[in-house]
């Protein structure tokens, strides 16, 4: 008898495994559709919280590879449209991965972000953007700015953690360096 093969099981796995499989060779881990930001080593997260071009060129391989455009290379020659699509996906994930960084400090409680596998957050990138946008991140209750925190509204809520990015960063490094 013949094996019944879902075909949304079957679109999401080979998804998954053209998006990350730049990513098992680039890490020397392995990912899934499944993998979340909390499964991704602290070195890994560490490199991908850092501004720069070799780190979005990482992102680009692995949301190219989702959404089925091709290697990472070939995004200068993506349609414009195509182009600003990957960027935006690209930002965003960014801000999660420096979330769960943050999340990783004991700085944050949570972040909506947290919730959705990367394979979910490139597909519905639109949507769970939105829904992160309109909660901010859980501060840590031991924050010594946890009461100025609270009176903020959402989107001050949002820029308050972006500018901790760099002490977060300099935080995570001496984490990995002991």
């Amino acid at each position: 008898m013949p094996k019944v093969i879902d075909l949304q099981d079957y679109r999401t796995k080979s998804a998954g495994d053209r998006g990350f499989e730049p990513w098992c060779k680039r890490f020397g881990e392995s990912y899934g559709a499944e993998t979340r930001l909390s499964d991704l080593s602290d070195r890994t997260l560490y490199f991908l919280a850092q501004p720069g071009e070799e780190t979005a060129m990482a992102f680009y391989e692995l949301i190219m590879g989702i959404l089925g455009l091709g290697a990472a290379p070939k995004f200068y020659y993506l349609p414009n449209e195509e182009q600003m699509t990957v960027m935006d996906i690209h930002l965003f994930l960014a801000d999660q991965v420096r979330l769960e960084m943050m999340h990783r400090l004991e700085w944050l409680t949570g972040f909506s972000g947290m919730t959705y596998s990367i394979l979910d957050m490139v597909h519905d990138a639109q949507r769970i953007k939105m829904e992160c946008k309109e909660k901010a991140p859980t501060l840590s209750q031991t924050d010594p700015d946890l009461q100025a925190y609270e009176k903020l509204v959402t989107a001050d809520k949002h820029a308050f953690v972006r500018r901790r990015l760099r002490q977060a960063l300099e935080a995570f490094k001496a984490r990995l360096d002991s």
